[in-house]
């Protein structure tokens, strides 16, 4: 389970010089969603945040200095040589295993609507989950770098340790979005198609599980089969979600005219954020956003392909596969394609620990890029 000293230092090392200053297309790209997500969070949480605190402005705020936080890092870390990471894998990896415990800690971890993930540093609060995203894909890109014979046992430990402290906090959503990067990573790994033939009922079978013995997950699944049932209870968020989806038309009803996010829509400038900007820009506009995300993943992905050593790619992919899977979520929740999970949406969704940490990640991705062998 634990990385070993490597004999062969090419796979680690760049065998090429840094061919330039980083892909600019896709900074630029994701500066610009973040800076759309703090307009639409401003336009979708005026209502709540009034409500709540008395001040229209109280989570764009927030969101503000979570920007400026997670930019900064993605300066810094768009500067610093990527294989620093391969040997900061495994303090890191320890370091977010604590956090996970801490949370279960009374006095440190927070509980809220009766789940555990948040840590209280007084000044500031900080969801493990998100964290252990992006230090997943730094420990198995470093970990996967190199070919090792019976590595399944191991890696199954260390997703079923890490994946399970998710659950118990619970978080199903983020648990999830885990399971699919570390499923990727292995079969990128160059792994045995049999392994993923012998893991996949498996984990077929755990989700059933999860989902079905826990009420709330339950009535999920029931909205999510016959999305008519209970409009007033289980199905009533999707319910307004879809009518937020369905007023917007193929124009939407004008920039900051929303009427879902006057108390009707839960959760609008979180995980339903998607469905305000759909109501307001209608279907043309949305296709432009959804176009926007797309262009991310492309160049992420493309990066990955060009990077000449397997630390590189590995690391390249991981976080590109992070920001793809966690988009298809989201937008699949949105459509009723896939029944609600608590999933943000990158870069627009508010909530401090994911954008910081996603910054972070494309900071990381960003210095990938630099040595590049095609731009």
């Amino acid at each position: 389970m634990f990385i070993k000293s490597p004999k062969n230092k090419s796979n680690v090392k760049s065998s090429s010089q840094k061919t330039g200053n980083g892909d600019t297309p896709l900074f630029l790209c994701v500066v610009g969603f973040c800076l759309f997500g703090l307009l639409v969070i401003f336009n979708a949480s005026t209502f709540t945040s009034f409500k709540g605190f008395g001040n229209q402005i109280h989570f764009v705020q927030d969101q503000a200095v979570f920007f400026g936080v997670g930019m900064t890092l993605l300066i810094i870390f768009s500067l610093v040589n990527y294989q620093i990471w391969y040997k900061l894998s495994i303090p890191l990896l320890f370091g977010v295993l604590l956090m996970l415990l801490a949370v279960f800690i009374p006095g440190l971890g927070i509980k809220v609507l009766g789940a555990k993930r948040w840590l209280n540093f007084g000044f500031f609060t900080l969801q493990p989950t998100e964290v252990a995203k992006f230090v997943l894909v730094i420990y198995l890109s470093a970990w996967f770098t190199f070919k090792e014979k019976n590595r399944l046992v191991s890696f199954l430990i260390l997703l079923g340790l890490v994946v399970g402290l998710v659950i118990l906090q619970p978080d199903l959503g983020t648990a999830i979005i885990i399971m699919v990067i570390a499923g990727i990573l292995y079969f990128f790994s160059g792994a045995p198609l049999l392994h993923f033939l012998l893991l996949l009922p498996l984990i077929i079978f755990g989700g059933i599980c999860f989902a079905v013995f826990v009420p709330y997950r339950f009535a999920r699944i029931a909205t999510f089969l016959n999305l008519r049932n209970d409009l007033l209870g289980a199905s009533y968020h999707l319910h307004q979600v879809l009518l937020a989806l369905g007023s917007g038309g193929w124009f939407g009803v004008g920039i900051g005219k929303s009427r879902q996010k006057y108390g009707y829509l839960p959760e609008p400038m979180t995980d339903s954020i998607f469905a305000i900007i759909a109501e307001e820009v209608g279907f043309l506009g949305s296709l432009v956003v959804i176009g926007g995300l797309m262009f991310i993943s492309y160049r992420a992905f493309r990066i990955a392909y060009h990077v000449p050593d397997r630390f590189g790619q590995l690391l390249a992919s991981g976080i590109a596969t992070w920001f793809s899977v966690q988009t298809l979520i989201n937008l699949g929740a949105m459509v009723a394609l896939i029944p609600l999970t608590g999933v943000p949406l990158p870069f627009m969704s508010y909530g401090g620990s994911n954008l910081v940490s996603m910054l972070a990640g494309f900071g990381i991705l960003l210095n990938v890029s630099r040595y590049s062998i095609s731009k």
